[in-house]
Order: structure tokens, then C-alpha cells, then sequence
């Protein structure tokens, strides 16, 4: 079989390969709907190092993906089947090691060819059934199930109670990570700190919603998540270390490509842990999916889904990389290539 794959081979500059398609032992799926992330926003406007562009490009972009099922010669899945595509390729497997850490592991839109093409063909494990969701609330599954892992990381490093948890940052990031912290957590008082007053507004289920510069200086979490990254990454720590209790864990999320001062005297005065979360495995993807299928989550999740047009050309994408940098939330659009 013949495959077309959509790859980015300078910034801004998309053109078609062809190629064969392995069939053997391998989940043929055709791409519905996808996601923007910021990271392939970021090799699309060519805001990455240029030796890591030399390095990494040509690639087909886009790791969020929910596509049908239109044949499995393994058995796995049925035909017509709604399913959520895992852009992890496993590496060697380790005593203790999360699949996104092993060492020789890769990811798709990261060096590898994502999703962006006519069809996937995947092994079974890297296939997830998304029967029941709406297709562009299941395109953002990866993005939910990095909060999820962020989540069972936090479970299961916490050597403290998790009574009182904030997560500081507004976006898109720091919405989803809060959504998934409160079924988390569900005995666990949630605040978020952000800067946008209409961004703070989306996060009603929260106890608390504080102004970055209006947080009293009294109030103390047991626990928080960095969801910034960027140019605000700083700031968002070292307000955690400045609220942290003793022994709290600090959930580092966001991404920055530059190196953040971080205030090391009060976290060794605290005894506090920096655990930096990356990615997402397949565990992570399937209680991603069934915190997602919950009774309200996917109404909650809709408020961050922005829905473009279909992408049914080269120029259409380039229409959806320029979009996506225009809006605050989570761009989805349908795959009709």
C-alpha cells in the first residue's frame, strides 16, 4: 500500500512523501481528527535551535490524534472502530521506568514521522479503543493523558498528604491538569493561580482561583504543578517553593527552551522534590480515556477545543498552524487528506 505522509522539511514548508506501508502484525488506521501542540507549533514557525531543526526535520507533524480503524490483520480492534493513536515508540524496557523515559524510546512529530498522513499503521499496543467520545474532544486524549501521568507521578512520589494542591498556570496545560487532578484527588482542595481573567473563568470546579500578583502570602499547598513553561516557568516554580509546605512535590510540566533560575535555598530548606513529568504511555492513555468518557468531562473539555475548518490541503495546514497561533485554546481540526 501506498501511503502519503505530509512532512515538514523547513519552517513553513510542507511537502508530500511517499511510501509503503508495513501491513504485517500492525493496526491500519486512517487519521479523523488531530491536535495542535505548542511542540509542533514550535517546529512549524521554526522557533527551535536551528541544529535541532537540521536534526529533526524532514518529519510529518502532529502527536494528538483520534482516526478509524480500517483494518487489523491482528484481530485487535474491529473495523470502523474510533480509536486514539499513542505517539510513543517504546524503547528498552527497565525495572521502574515509565515507557516515556525508557532509554532508545521515541516520539512521533519529535524526530519521527507523526500522524499526519493518509494512514497510520501501528502495533496493537500503540492503539487505544475511544468508543463513545466526540471525535474532537478525543483528538486532545494525549494532551489529557500527560496530565494523568503528572498525576500518578505525584501518587506515587508524594510523601506527604494531598489535602491541599494548586496548579499555576491558565492555559490549556493548566486546565486540563487541573481537570484531571480534581478525579485524581478528589478529597484534595484545588486552586489555580493564573494572569487572564477569562481563562481564570473556565476553571469553576476549582476552590480556589487566584491572581498571580493577589495570592496571599499565607496560604500554603501540600502540592503543585508548574503549567506555565516558556518565559514564565520561573516565576510559576519559584511561586510553588514560595507556598510549598515541607517535603510538598513540585510537578514540573511546562516547557521552556531556555534554562529557569530556580530558587534552590527554599527547596532545600523544605526538603522538597522537583519531579519533571514528560509525556505520557499507554497506561496513561487509557485512564486519560476513561476520566475523559465521565459524566461531564467531555462538556468540561469542550471549552478548550477550538474547532477549525477541515484540512483537506498542503495550504490548508499552513491555515492551521497560522490559526492555532492566534488562539489560546487547543486547535482540532477533521483530517481529509
Amino acid at each position: 500500500m501506498i501511503n502519503n505522509v505530509y512532512q515538514l522539511v523547513s519552517p513553513r514548508t510542507v511537502v508530500v512523501k511517499f511510501e509503503d506501508v508495513p501491513v504485517e502484525g500492525r493496526v491500519l488506521v486512517r487519521p479523523r481528527a488531530m491536535a495542535v501542540c505548542h511542540a509542533d507549533q514550535r517546529y512549524f514557525q521554526g522557533r527551535r535551535d536551528a541544529q535541532v531543526l537540521r536534526r529533526k526535520l524532514p518529519m510529518a507533524l502532529i502527536h494528538e490524534c483520534v482516526g478509524e480503524v480500517l483494518a487489523d490483520p491482528t484481530g485487535t480492534f474491529q473495523t470502523g472502530q474510533q480509536v486514539v493513536l499513542i505517539p510513543n515508540i517504546p524503547g528498552r524496557e527497565g525495572e521502574g521506568l515509565y515507557e516515556n523515559y525508557a532509554p532508545g524510546s521515541a516520539f512521533r512529530s519529535s524526530g519521527h514521522d507523526g500522524f499526519m498522513r493518509d494512514v497510520v499503521a501501528l502495533p496493537p499496543d500503540r492503539v487505544v479503543d475511544a468508543s463513545g467520545l466526540d471525535g474532537h474532544v478525543a483528538a486532545i486524549a494525549e494532551f489529557v493523558s500527560v496530565a494523568v501521568h503528572a498525576c500518578r507521578r505525584l501518587e506515587a512520589t508524594a510523601r506527604t498528604p494531598i489535602r491541599d494542591l494548586v496548579v499555576v498556570g491558565d492555559g490549556s496545560l493548566g486546565f486540563v491538569t487541573a481537570c484531571v487532578a480534581s478525579t485524581f484527588f478528589p478529597g484534595a482542595s484545588l486552586s489555580v493561580v493564573g494572569r487572564n481573567q477569562d481563562k481564570l473563568a473556565l476553571f469553576s470546579f476549582a476552590a480556589h482561583r487566584y491572581f498571580s500578583d493577589e495570592v496571599p502570602a499565607d496560604v500554603r499547598f501540600d502540592h503543585g504543578f508548574e503549567c506555565a513553561g516558556g518565559e514564565g516557568s520561573s516565576e510559576a516554580i519559584n511561586f510553588v517553593i514560595a507556598h510549598a509546605r515541607p517535603q510538598a512535590n513540585l510537578m514540573l510540566m511546562g516547557v521552556s527552551e531556555h534554562p529557569v533560575a530556580v530558587n534552590t535555598r527554599d527547596v532545600l530548606e523544605r526538603g522538597m522534590t522537583l519531579v519533571g513529568c514528560s509525556r505520557s504511555g499507554r497506561q496513561d492513555f487509557e485512564r486519560a480515556l476513561e476520566i475523559m468518557r465521565a459524566p461531564g468531562m467531555q462538556e468540561r473539555l469542550r471549552q478548550i477545543v477550538y474547532v477549525d475548518a477541515p484540512v483537506t490541503s498542503v495550504a490548508d495546514i499552513k491555515r492551521v498552524f497560522a490559526t492555532d497561533s492566534q488562539t489560546p485554546f487547543k486547535t482540532v481540526f477533521e483530517w481529509g487528506m
